[in-house]
């Protein structure tokens, strides 16, 4: 069974940073050619993509909103992948997912993801 476990959310007023992690049970991101991915979502809105990251970093997409402030990385040593948020602002609060496709191939969309962490929340104060 994979599991997916976010931490590293919280409060911060605009302009902080917050370093996302999320650590992955069950499956070996060293042995598969699993895409990670990063999504938010916001009250009332649909679940929005962030940033993916293929195998050996060797595709990495950002969402316009996020580009040039977000950073998503992964480790394989510690089956985990990052997201390092910088310059946050109060429209990125938002719940952050984890997810997790056994598919090699960078997906935009919710459907293209196998496995999902619980969600983190961050919020951004003015």
């Amino acid at each position: 069974q994979v599991q997916l476990v976010e931490s590293g959310g919280g409060s911060v007023e605009a302009g902080g940073s917050l370093r996302l992690s999320c650590v992955v049970s069950g499956r070996s991101l060293s042995f598969n050619k699993d895409t990670m991915a990063w999504f938010r979502q916001a009250p009332g809105q649909e679940r929005e993509f962030v940033a993916a990251i293929t195998k050996n970093s060797d595709e990495i997409q950002y969402a316009d909103a996020v580009k040039g402030r977000f950073t998503i990385s992964s480790d394989n040593a510690k089956n985990s992948v990052f997201l390092q948020m910088d310059n946050l602002q109060t429209e990125d609060t938002a719940v952050y997912y984890c997810a997790g496709s056994l598919h090699p191939i960078l997906s935009i969309q919710p459907r293209g993801y196998d496995w999902w962490g619980q969600g983190t929340q961050v919020t951004v104060s003015s």
